[in-house]
């Protein structure tokens, strides 16, 4: 994932057509929230959060879902309680989320 600064007027991402414009004094529009002027490191960070969303979407794909569903269904409470905190999330992230 990438946001890069081109010419100081523009943000584009190799992983989403989203992208922010300069509008002078600092403030940045973007393309998928018009009407809203946002600093720098907002733009930078909806450009990250559609990254985000790109990435999500391919895998829900996978599973036969959509994006707006894999997010909806994975923000509800696990009807299976609690894992020992930090502990099986560690262990998905550092395997490149291979559950073993």
């Amino acid at each position: 994932m990438a946001v890069q600064v081109v010419g100081r007027s523009l943000m584009t991402s190799d992983l989403t057509p989203h992208q922010a414009k300069s509008v002078g004094a600092g403030g940045w529009v973007v393309s998928f929230l018009p009407g809203r002027t946002l600093t720098t490191e907002q733009a930078a960070a909806a450009l990250q959060a559609a990254e985000a969303v790109a990435a999500v979407n391919a895998l829900a794909g996978q599973v036969g879902l959509t994006a707006m569903e894999t997010v909806g269904l994975a923000t509800q409470e696990s009807p299976w309680g609690e894992p020992e905190p930090c502990t099986a999330l560690g262990r998905i992230w550092r395997r490149g989320f291979s559950i073993r």
